[in-house]
């Protein structure tokens, strides 16, 4: 079983304690308002959500989660985030082991692990510090208790990597209700005019379902957005869908603390 790497950091470490701070960003100013009841039509195929500390990107995350937990249940949510410790030496790897969060244990779904590890490697070792999967985990196990995971770094966010991976995931999960969803954060410590300047450019190309947009836009602007390949990847699945919701946010909107450098954060729901 992976173990919590942030718990007590990114989120806290009891199970009461994460629940109040799952529902408070939910109620955040900067937040959507609590969940209402399932629809259960399933239109939504792939949301974009931050992974930052919950007191500071949460708020916007919940956005996203806000409009995944009114739309009904998958078989499986799919999660890409990126690999900020280079343990996945530049491959794009699985981890086929259940996730354990203070709100318990959230199993794997078994059947797309095992097709998926057919195309890239199941290395549970390399997800061990990671945060990026890790941070999603927590708001999926209280929209749907009954959740099912497929935890994938990425080490290889170029966009043959993410066109591989995307490849791999269609094969794998066919036939199979799935939910894609890619982790990333925007801008990273640079003044909050110029983080909202750049960030709104990416966005720009996710409202306009432009993964290969994002790439060029993230390159030719060197924006230190650390999930552009999961990003992409969840885009390129979601082919055909209609985004909705994409807000923007930045940690001085959260605390209110040093617009001389703040980190952005992004989210938006790719609805079919």
């Amino acid at each position: 079983m992976r173990q919590p790497a942030v718990a007590g950091r990114f989120y806290p470490a009891g199970r009461e304690a994460l629940v109040e701070a799952i529902e408070t960003c939910f109620t955040h100013p900067l937040g959507p308002g609590m969940p209402g009841p399932s629809t259960g039509e399933r239109r939504v195929r792939g949301i974009m959500v931050p992974h930052a500390g919950y007191m500071i990107s949460g708020p916007n995350a919940a956005h996203a989660f806000r409009r995944l937990a009114e739309d009904g249940r998958p078989d499986a949510y799919v999660v890409i985030g990126p690999d900020h410790h280079g343990t996945c030496r530049g491959r794009n790897v699985l981890c086929s082991d259940p996730y354990l969060t203070p709100l318990g244990e959230c199993p794997v779904h078994e059947d797309i692990c095992r097709r998926l590890a057919m195309s890239i490697p199941d290395e549970p070792e390399c997800h061990v510090f990671e945060h990026s999967v890790e941070v999603e985990v927590p708001f999926i196990q209280y929209i749907d208790p009954d959740a099912r995971v497929v935890p994938i770094i990425m080490g290889d966010q170029s966009p043959q990597g993410a066109m591989a991976l995307a490849h791999a995931l269609r094969e794998a999960c066919e036939g199979y209700d799935v939910v894609f969803v890619a982790s990333t954060d925007m801008s990273h410590y640079i003044p909050k005019d110029e983080a909202e300047r750049l960030d709104s450019m990416v966005l720009d190309r996710v409202r306009a379902m432009d993964w290969e947009g994002v790439y060029r836009t993230v390159a030719a602007n060197d924006i230190s957005m650390c999930g552009y390949g999961p990003t992409a990847t969840v885009m390129m699945l979601c082919e055909g869908c209609a985004p909705e919701g994409v807000l923007h946010t930045d940690s001085y909107d959260a605390l209110g603390l040093d617009r001389g450098s703040v980190v952005g954060y992004g989210s938006a729901t790719f609805v079919s």
